[in-house]
């Protein structure tokens, strides 16, 4: 059913050729994709208005009434509109937030393998490349970049990471491993085959790093709240972003994330789920609830979650691990 909920967001007052001007921008506060965006200003002492400019994101509106946003990224937009009267003009603004019009598939999970995995290996980040599984620890002091086999779970290769920075995400990317620091600001980019450090990058509006991906063009980028950002692997600019929402609500803390099959699979700190997100719209379409796993591998508590998805798309085998976990499962998805 299609559905239209206007409430009164703003009021201005302006005074011209000796007429007050009370004028009043509606739209509604949130809305659901598949609903019909209608807004609309008025004078409350029926002063005559000469003409309105409607805008989404600084783009301009055809229309006032039954506005289409089905197409539209979900998340915070800024709705405003440009009054025009006599030979005056005011400009009227407000947030609209557009939510998923369905609610998130639910998902169950069989342990199709075990492999064990380095008990003191606080995972941040998670990879599956060419046989082997590579990985990113944190913790100031004991951060680390890690090459390992995966039936053995043996360190086949390790870097420290500079004891200032806590290591967060990363992954390889044209045979390139990136990796983030939390709160140090910075990036750093290794040598696949030597892990020699070849490069770093600054952050820009994402304050701080938590998970990294990619897919076939853009590095994929968390930073602690409901956003994905995607980065320019050469220049490191974050060209967009999206928001990660359900049908009622945003989904903040997105931590560790693996890009398969054109989804974004992210971890949600102290959490032992994974959430599967739209990657052009955010719009959360499914969960899947891990909880076992982490007693399995013997953690328990907030800090020692879930966090480590790998995916190897040849053999369509997905891997999760967690923060000082003692396994690595091999696991597949069920749709409740």
């Amino acid at each position: 059913m299609k559905k239209t909920l206007i409430v009164v967001l703003m009021t201005t007052f302006l005074v011209s050729c000796g007429n007050v001007y009370k004028l009043k921008l509606t739209s509604p506060k949130t809305i659901q994709v598949n609903q019909k965006l209608v807004v609309s200003v008025s004078d409350q002492n029926n002063n005559p208005i000469d003409s309105i400019r409607y805008y989404l994101d600084g783009k301009r509106l055809l229309s006032d009434a039954n506005i289409d946003v089905s197409d539209k990224k979900l998340g915070k937009h800024a709705i405003s509109a440009t009054v025009f009267y006599g030979d005056k003009q005011k400009k009227l603004t407000n947030t609209i937030h557009f939510y998923n019009d369905k609610a998130p598939e639910i998902y169950n999970y069989e342990v199709i393998n075990e492999y064990p995995h380095d008990k003191e290996a606080f995972t941040q980040g998670f990879e599956y490349y060419n046989g082997f599984l590579y990985e990113s620890t944190g913790q100031k002091g004991e951060s680390s970049l890690r090459k390992v086999e995966l039936e053995t779970g043996k360190v086949l290769q390790k870097i420290e990471i500079d004891k200032q920075y806590f290591g967060e995400g990363m992954t390889i990317f044209k045979d390139k491993i990136y990796m983030l620091t939390w709160q140090g600001k910075k990036g750093f980019v290794f040598n696949l085959d030597t892990f020699e450090q070849i490069n770093e990058f600054k952050y820009n509006q994402s304050k701080e790093g938590w998970g990294l991906s990619h897919n076939e063009n853009k590095l994929l980028k968390t930073d602690g709240s409901e956003r994905v950002w995607f980065l320019n692997p050469e220049t490191f600019t974050e060209d967009s972003f999206i928001e990660a929402y359900t049908d009622k609500r945003k989904v903040g803390n997105l931590n560790e994330i693996e890009y398969i099959n054109g989804k974004i699979y992210a971890n949600k700190w102290q959490q032992n789920s994974i959430l599967i997100i739209n990657s052009t719209t955010g719009a959360v379409e499914g969960i899947a609830n891990l909880k076992g796993l982490q007693a399995k591998a013997g953690q328990k508590g907030d800090d020692n979650v879930l966090n480590g998805i790998a995916y190897d798309a040849i053999n369509d085998r997905l891997f999760v691990t967690g923060k000082d976990w003692d396994k690595v499962f091999e696991i597949k998805l069920l749709k409740k």
